[in-house]
């Protein structure tokens, strides 16, 4: 089968490409710059010669068609993820229109199947703090939330339209390898740097960016059901709990002060006002602290085709070794995790624009 995959060079696109080439599928990316494509892919074991590039932007209507036609399947994980605001009108752009023109061409080319990627953020803030697989699509108060509500109700509309869409809701992710340093990544690198001594209480849902590749690619092959929608492996855990699991990566005390996420919102509202004039990045995403406020889980049900989500600890274990291993944490910042045996194979080198945060 041939897949085209969108956002193919970043976190989660770039481990589904790999989930894909491994258990045979041929890929097709759309990039925006071909030497991006290796730098994402090698150190998965992914060669950039094994994989078809085609040059173009999802906000480009006529690179998307060209893309899309002849594909078998098409993966779309295209998108802007980030709580920065000086990337507002970015991140509209990316997320919303590119979701309509990669699933209109999807449907006008007639593709058997049609996998987004969305976020369980797409439905905040939602009533009683369940969220399931038909909430509506939220009305959030971040930017980037918004966006995806706005790409999840475009999602949905080609589903009631009988077009074979998949939506499936990662959870925020952490793992080895992320090619630009994401939101999440960052965030637990400015734990460990001691630049986060404040968080706010409540919680998010949390899980591994490998096992969302896994969901991503075996649902290509797996047979439709209704409104075709799935959770990614993952559970909800508090930020205390987070902050918990991190020490017991490391072997580091980390102290660390809970505040109540709403009381807090307004000052993170303020600091992203201000982090649209200042140069350096300002650790106090709105964004971030909106999630947690939130603390929304989502409802009981079986894991999507099974996948159990593996443990947090191992993740966030991983995670730190990577980083440690790209130079990006000390010895002493990474702590006990890089004395194990580490799992995620060699480092990558970082992208010196990638280590601004």
């Amino acid at each position: 089968m041939l897949v085209l995959v969108t956002g193919g060079t970043g976190f989660v696109g770039a481990h589904t490409v790999a989930a894909l080439t491994r258990v045979g599928h041929s890929v097709r990316l759309l990039a925006r710059d071909v030497s991006t494509v290796e730098h994402a892919l090698a150190p998965l074991g992914v060669s950039g010669d094994v994989v078809e590039v085609m040059l173009g932007d999802v906000t480009d209507q006529a690179a998307v068609s060209r893309a899309v036609r002849g594909a078998d399947a098409v993966l779309h994980a295209a998108g802007v993820y980030t709580f920065d605001s000086r990337r507002h009108r970015q991140i509209s752009r990316t997320n919303v229109r590119g979701t309509e023109l990669v699933l209109s061409a999807a449907r006008r080319f007639a593709v058997g199947r049609s996998v987004y990627v969305s976020t369980v953020g797409a439905m905040l803030p939602v009533a009683g703090g369940v969220l399931r697989l038909d909430s509506p699509p939220g009305r959030p108060r971040e930017r980037y939330l918004a966006s995806k509500a706005a790409a999840e109700a475009l999602a949905r509309q080609h589903q009631a339209q009988g077009d074979p869409v998949t939506i499936v809701y990662p959870p925020a992710l952490l793992g080895p390898h992320d090619p630009r340093i994401g939101d999440q990544t960052a965030r637990l690198r400015y734990l460990l740097r001691g630049m986060m001594p404040v968080w706010p209480d409540g919680g998010f849902p949390l899980g591994d960016v490998r096992d969302t590749a896994r969901l991503l690619a075996a649902l290509l092959d797996a047979p439709r059901r209704g409104p075709d929608r799935h959770f990614g492996p993952g559970r909800h855990v508090s930020t205390a709990e987070y902050v918990r699991t991190v020490r017991e990566a490391t072997g580091r005390s980390l102290r660390t002060m809970f505040l109540p996420a709403r009381g807090m919102l307004p000052f993170a509202y303020a600091a992203s006002l201000f982090q649209r004039v200042w140069p350096w990045y300002i650790p106090a995403e709105y964004g971030a602290c909106y999630v947690c406020a939130c603390d929304a889980r989502s409802a009981d049900a079986p894991p999507a085709l099974g996948l159990r989500p593996r443990p947090l600890v191992e993740t966030i274990a991983d995670t730190v070794r990577w980083l440690h291993g790209a130079r990006l944490l000390s010895d002493g910042q990474a702590g006990t995790a890089v004395s194990a045996v580490c799992r995620c194979g060699d480092a990558a080198p970082v992208r010196q624009e990638e280590t601004r945060r």
